[in-house]
């Protein structure tokens, strides 16, 4: 049986010995890689091809305000439902945007990639852009962004609640010289502030560093492969830090940044250059973010679950998944660009997961089929996710009998494996029990894992809103069907 991006083919047949088949599957394109290759290429000058972009609603909604802003994409031939190609000629460089009497009107819908990322590139711009959205897109703050853009001459004005969207941008371009060619963001809620003004920043006239502040920073990864992007697009940066916030700057060698495991507020800044993005050839790796359900089947289910397409040399911060998955006890064997993980017996575990969020409600689940209980910490800005991605898995999981301590950073899930006086060792979802998806195409995933132990559940069919995965796996469902 061959295997396309879109199809699930069965890797082993049951050998002579009764050996349990393995289930092959392949990687959706990453989503975070998909948006900054695809603003890469639209900010370049020239024509570029980008393969294996992920095909989703946030991606949409990444591409037609970039065309809107002046770029074109051409789709080709080799694209699939789940993997695009696209022809991308650039806006030379300057995003172009309405007047005050008509702005642009950017809606990003219930994209936090799109929102951010873009409201940075946009300013770089010229004219004005109306940034707004859909759910609770409008309750998401930004301000922290807006904030350090004011400080290179952009203006916002927020049309409803203050600091979040909806809200009109005048640009005229970032001036480094307003704030002395320095500006401090923190990460404590995002890093993909820090991440848009990276990816704005060869746009000014003049250098730009940006310095790491804040309490915290969240999810660091996930710059790192906002300055891969900016490497291969020709870019250069500098990357300097420092043991302490007293101590003198070093500058980093030339990609060594790679190595950075995280960032601590002042201890890190990265000194972007003016320059021109180059057009070329791109292709988006696969996403862990998206496998980690796939691999989360393969522990939890009746057969192993080999997925391709992952490198597993990534920056990709939800890489991550494979040390949890080992940690917890789960049996995993990694290739250079496939990750195979066996049925097995799990166990809690104390988790930081503030560098790797986004798989926060596929380890609950995980933690619920585990022997013992499993904390998660370090993560309360997923409070301010599409949905409260700390409530959100306590309140569906209590439906199966599982007790989940909702903590000041994180959560306490009491796992059902191992139990005994004849309780189920498993969560159960009771017959007539619905589950919501809480308009989270994450917590809809995450869910799906209920199908592994108790396959007449369907959770497919218990979700309020099962195509919520579109936002960010559009196939999931279709894959879903071969693995439970």
């Amino acid at each position: 049986m061959s295997q396309t991006k879109d199809t699930v083919a069965v890797a082993n047949n049951v050998s002579a010995t009764g050996a349990v088949e393995t289930v092959a599957v392949t990687a959706p394109a990453s989503k975070s890689v998909s948006h900054r290759y695809l603003m890469g290429a639209a900010l370049a000058h020239g024509t570029s091809i980008v393969r294996h972009t992920l095909e989703s609603r946030d991606l949409e909604r990444t591409r037609a305000i970039l065309c809107a802003a002046g770029a074109t994409m051409e789709e080709l031939p080799e694209s699939t439902a789940s993997s695009g190609a696209w022809r991308v000629t650039g806006m030379n460089g300057r995003p172009s945007g309405g007047t005050a009497a008509a702005p642009l009107s950017c809606d990003v819908e219930e994209s936090g990639t799109t929102c951010r990322l873009l409201t940075a590139v946009l300013a770089a711009g010229h004219g004005v852009f109306r940034i707004h959205g859909a759910g609770r897109m409008h309750e998401r703050p930004i301000a922290e962004l807006t904030n350090a853009l004011a400080t290179l001459g952009t203006k916002t004005a927020f049309e409803e609640k203050p600091d979040c969207p909806p809200c009109v941008i005048t640009a005229d371009g970032l001036d480094p010289a307003l704030c002395n060619g320095m500006v401090e963001l923190g990460m404590d809620i995002s890093s993909q502030y820090f991440s848009g003004l990276l990816l704005a920043a060869p746009m000014g006239p003049a250098p730009l560093t940006l310095s790491l502040g804040g309490q915290k920073a969240v999810s660091w990864p996930y710059v790192g492969l906002t300055l891969q992007c900016l490497t291969d697009y020709g870019i250069k940066f500098e990357v300097h830090t420092r043991q302490t916030p007293e101590a003198q700057w070093s500058t980093l060698p030339d990609g060594a940044w790679r190595q950075l495991a995280e960032a601590r507020p002042g201890c890190l800044r990265v000194t972007v250059h003016p320059g021109h993005y180059r057009a070329g050839e791109y292709t988006v790796e696969g996403d862990w973010s998206g496998a980690s359900y796939l691999l989360a089947a393969g522990a939890l289910g009746r057969r192993p679950v080999r997925v391709e397409g992952l490198r597993a040399d990534s920056l990709q911060g939800d890489r991550a998944m494979l040390e949890i998955l080992q940690k917890m006890g789960a049996q995993v064997r990694v290739e250079p660009q496939a990750v195979t993980v066996s049925p097995s017996r799990l166990h809690g575990v104390e988790l930081d997961m503030g560098h790797c969020p986004d798989l926060v409600p596929t380890v609950a689940m995980l933690a619920a089929f585990a022997q013992g209980s499993t904390r998660i910490r370090n993560v309360a800005h997923l409070r301010h996710k599409e949905s409260d991605r700390i409530k959100a898995p306590a309140i569906e999981l209590a439906k199966t009998g599982v007790i989940v301590d909702e903590l000041s950073d994180g959560m306490l899930i009491n796992g059902l494996g191992g139990r005994n006086n004849g309780k189920p060792n498993h969560p159960v979802l009771p017959e007539g029990q619905n589950l919501s998806s809480h308009n989270d195409h994450r917590i809809a995933m995450s869910l799906a894992l209920l199908d592994l132990c108790q396959p007449e559940a369907t959770v497919r069919s218990r979700l309020d809103d099962p195509s919520v995965v579109s936002k960010s796996f559009p196939q999931f469902w279709n894959i879903w069907e071969k693995l439970a």
